[in-house]
């Protein structure tokens, strides 16, 4: 696994199952946590789940056909996706999360502009096997892992994503 330019090749990414990048959604403003930020923000995490898109089937009745219903596709909808146990190297995270939920005084609601695509890839050994990623991603829950400073927890516990859209995508290395 290569870490991309301009990040930390010490953080311990490699103990981790997935790797996930955060970087500015397309289209995004020109203020906000990540336009000062040229690399994908990088981190590792230990388990993901969530990774889940349902298609709401439409039902049509036709008068004259008896043997059921016409079944159309109808919207999608995607879980809020979770990432556990992760160490990232960035404090732009908590800025972003921050940014949302009030804690900063962006400009004309500056989280419009501050969406995230995040590409999560799963990896074994040093091979990187696939990718996914969410589009417009927003943090909806950060929570902090219990600090104790004799032991080797990691610095983020859980970060609750929700996104506008489930893409295979080519894995990071």
């Amino acid at each position: 696994m290569r870490v991309p330019d301009g990040q930390d090749p010490q953080t311990p990414f490699p103990g981790f199952a997935f790797f996930v990048a955060f970087q500015q959604a397309e289209g995004g403003g020109a203020f906000g946590v990540f336009e000062d930020v040229p690399e994908p923000i990088t981190g590792g995490f230990s388990e993901v789940t969530g990774l889940e898109a349902t298609m709401e089937a439409k039902v049509i009745k036709e008068g004259g056909r008896n043997y059921g219903p016409v079944q159309r596709a109808g919207p999608t909808s995607f879980s809020t996706v979770v990432l556990k146990r992760g160490v990232v190297a960035s404090r732009q995270l908590w800025a972003w999360w921050s940014l949302f939920a009030g804690a900063d005084d962006a400009p004309n609601g500056g989280w419009a502009f501050n969406r995230a695509d995040v590409t999560i890839s799963l990896i074994r050994e040093d091979e990187t096997l696939l990718g996914w990623t969410l589009k417009n991603a927003m943090p909806v829950k950060f929570r902090i892992g219990d600090l104790n400073a004799k032991g080797g927890e990691v610095a983020i516990e859980e970060l609750h994503l929700v996104h506008e859209g489930l893409y295979r995508s080519p894995p990071l290395s």
